[in-house]
């Protein structure tokens, strides 16, 4: 599969997830807008809408792609440009200058969902041992309370950037369906149970149709084991 038909293919998966807004830049599957919602409600980045540019190699999968933030976040593992820190994003094999073991790095089985989701974790969990930005590291150590301010900044600005018409999907929003048949509003937890493995009363119907087959089966072995039997008095007989 060449490159720009697995890009295909992952855009339009990705179209459909609520946690990012993705569009092509200049209809080019090389060169993607995205923006990151963060939907996490105990997150400091909660309701936030963070664009970035995503530059993709012709070689894409066996290289990885480019990330860059156009409003730059202050944030350990960000630089000033917007260019993460992140181990995902450099090159595959392991780099004995920093240490990165080779499962820590881009490999080809990696896609583009693999490396927003590792940025959405990155922001709440800053790797602070080697930041990209020094202030923000020292900052978010020493002065918790101050560096919570300037997220609190950067989640307001990025508000400037939702499209005009674009409807935020909250937590609630976003983990919830509705069926097509009521106004019954389903959990996503509550969902689980029935995507992997049908309704409660679905499960007891399979239940009891399993159970009827086994009964038959045991019956069945009984009707053999009898036959055998009548089979084994008949040999005696005819011995004697």
């Amino acid at each position: 599969m060449t490159a720009e038909r697995l890009l295909m293919n992952e855009f339009k998966a990705l179209r459909k997830e609520k946690w990012t807004n993705i569009e092509l830049i200049n209809d080019n599957f090389y060169e993607w807008s995205v923006a990151l919602i963060v939907l996490n409600p105990d997150s400091l980045y909660y309701g936030g809408y963070f664009k970035a540019r995503m530059s993709f190699p012709k070689n894409y999968p066996y290289a990885p792609p480019d990330f860059k933030f156009v409003r730059p976040l202050y944030h350990p593992n960000v630089y000033p440009d917007g260019r993460l820190c992140i181990s995902i994003l450099h090159q595959p094999g392991e780099d004995a200058m920093s240490g990165e073991l080779a499962s820590e790095r881009w490999s080809p089985v990696q896609r583009v969902e693999t490396v927003l989701i590792s940025v959405l974790s990155l922001l709440d969990d800053a790797e602070v041992s080697s930041p990209a930005n020094v202030d923000a590291g020292v900052m978010l150590r020493n002065n918790p309370a101050r560096y919570k301010e300037m997220v609190n900044k950067d989640l307001e600005t990025s508000k400037q950037d939702i499209p005009v018409g674009f409807e935020m999907p909250t937590h609630e929003s976003a983990f919830q369906t509705k069926k097509d048949d009521g106004d019954f509003d389903m959990s996503w937890e509550d969902s689980d149970a029935e995507s992997l493995g049908g309704s409660d009363s679905e499960e007891e119907d399979l239940d009891e149709e399993m159970d009827s087959d086994f009964g038959d089966e045991e019956e069945e072995d009984d009707e053999d084991e009898e036959e055998e039997d009548d089979e084994d008095d008949e040999d005696e007989k005819a011995e004697k």
